[in-house]
């Protein structure tokens, strides 16, 4: 059978150095590098984070902005047109990440409770921004 279900793939993130919004996605949120390496050494033209085996945030240089010709519009884009982004986790990765956020003095939202998403109403919520002003919510069903 053909799985023709719609997922995720990538979001892309403008962030002013891809190096240091990689450190803070893997250090504060836990989210494992993709191609640093290979940005560091100039073969790839930005880094990103795996979210999980489907999905990845790509940190895009704000940079290479004013080369997003290929759309009318696009350049503009740069900046924070999108609400925010939620990461929905496992209720111990929950506390774990809203306790590594605390430990890099990320400051983060109280905690919202019922909050509808896409699988309902999730127990508890909370906000939190990267280095880059990007707006972040993580949420746990369980």
């Amino acid at each position: 059978m053909t799985d023709h279900t719609t997922r995720l793939d990538h979001i892309v993130l403008w962030v002013r150095d891809p190096v240091a919004a990689v450190g803070f996605y893997e250090k504060a949120v836990g989210l494992e590098p993709v191609r640093l390496a290979d940005f560091s050494v100039g073969e790839a033209p930005f880094p990103s984070v795996r979210v999980n085996e489907e999905t990845i945030l790509d940190l895009m240089p704000l940079a290479k902005a004013a080369r997003m010709t290929m759309l009318p519009g696009a350049a503009e884009s740069s900046g924070h047109p999108v609400n925010h982004v939620c990461l929905s986790l496992s209720a111990d990765d929950f506390d774990a990440l809203r306790g590594r956020l605390r430990e890099q003095s990320v400051p983060v939202t109280d905690l919202s409770h019922d909050s509808f998403g896409a699988r309902g109403l999730a127990k508890r919520s909370f906000y939190f921004l990267d280095p880059d002003g990007n707006v972040f919510e993580a949420r746990h069903y369980d």
